[in-house]
């Protein structure tokens, strides 16, 4: 508790310091701070159709012109609306409840079209390995990830991260897009840089220049150390926990990100992921995130959730009628 109240004291004094610098920026122009960084300080969005790996239908085709992205974000648009407030969901993958419904499309947010990265709409996030997949996951991976204790209804703590309302993979890093919600607040001090998610209001504190905490002293978003190598923000993230698992992780996993600001109104973001543990090979992600006015609404993930405690509850109901059979 104590820490989550230091955390927010810091985030409340790193707002009142990006409302000062968001007064000196210059419309058009490169911002940069006060000790000649680029100014990262501002509200983002990640925001895109884009998927995270290249689907079949692009093999080997990593760009696309605007007139093949257009007939692409078409045919995307228009199988969201078809089944638009279906049980099915705005897309098959996506299942709402069965029977009762699912989101309609106005509480997706997934931007308007493919991500647009150097002038030209990007097939994948993934852009190494080029083949825009992520490297398979190594046989001891697999059977790490088979011997992990499931999601059960037999206890609270057996539920998902996101489901208790701990944290979300926005969060990250990496910092990927999801549903909803991709929204961010990064405000920027000459020796610290904090970025706020919208989705469960994680709040993520980047050190510069200074050295990891002790192997071990884990941290669900891990610990950030950044640094800058020109105009860009480089951060290693190690010290993850055992339960963060992004994509079947382990806890050695170490991110590496890039933030470049291009201009004004985009930020390109570009992270690393290595698991030696995990993955055959490291591989890379990229994508832009663009300004958006704001403001970053209060996410309050438990006002009015009763699935929690219904899933458990309705758990206890099919175990009782089992055994009175």
């Amino acid at each position: 508790m104590t820490h989550r109240i230091l955390t927010s004291m810091g985030a409340l004094a790193l707002f009142a310091i990006a409302t000062v610098s968001a007064q000196n920026k210059t419309a058009g122009k490169m911002p940069r701070s006060a000790d000649s960084h680029p100014d990262l300080s501002g509200i983002w969005s990640n925001a895109t159709r884009t998927p995270l790996e290249r689907p079949p239908e692009f093999a080997g085709k990593a760009t696309l012109t605007d007139a093949e992205a257009r007939a692409w974000e078409m045919k995307e648009h228009e199988a969201w609306q078809e089944l638009d407030g279906t049980s099915e969901g705005p897309l098959h993958k996506l299942k709402g409840s069965e029977g009762t419904g699912a989101y309609n499309v106005l509480f997706y947010d997934m931007g308007n079209g493919l991500a647009r990265v150097d002038g030209v709409k990007r097939t994948s996030m993934v852009i190494d390995p080029p083949d825009g997949k992520i490297p398979p996951m190594l046989p001891e991976a697999r059977e790490r990830n088979r011997r992990r204790r499931p999601e059960t209804t037999d206890n609270v703590k057996d539920r998902g991260l996101s489901e208790r309302c701990i944290i979300t993979s926005m969060a990250g890093p990496p910092m990927l897009p999801t549903l909803y919600n991709n929204n961010y607040q990064i405000v920027q001090t000459p020796d610290t840089i904090m970025i706020l998610v919208e989705e469960i209001h994680d709040v993520r504190i980047i050190h510069m220049n200074a050295k990891h905490k002790p192997d071990n002293v884990r941290q669900w978003t891990g610990d950030s150390i950044g640094h800058w190598e020109g105009d860009t923000l480089v951060v290693e993230t190690t010290n993850f926990t055992d339960q963060t698992r992004f994509r079947g992780s382990s806890k050695d996993l170490k991110v590496t990100e890039r933030f470049r600001r291009v201009d004004d109104k985009t930020l390109l973001y570009k992270a690393t992921m290595e698991d030696p543990s995990t993955w055959a090979k490291p591989w890379t992600v990229e994508l832009p995130f663009n300004a958006v006015p704001g403001p970053i609404y209060e996410y309050a993930c438990h006002e009015g959730n009763y699935a929690e405690a219904d899933i458990l509850g309705g758990a206890r109901k099919i175990e009782e009628s089992s055994e009175k059979k």
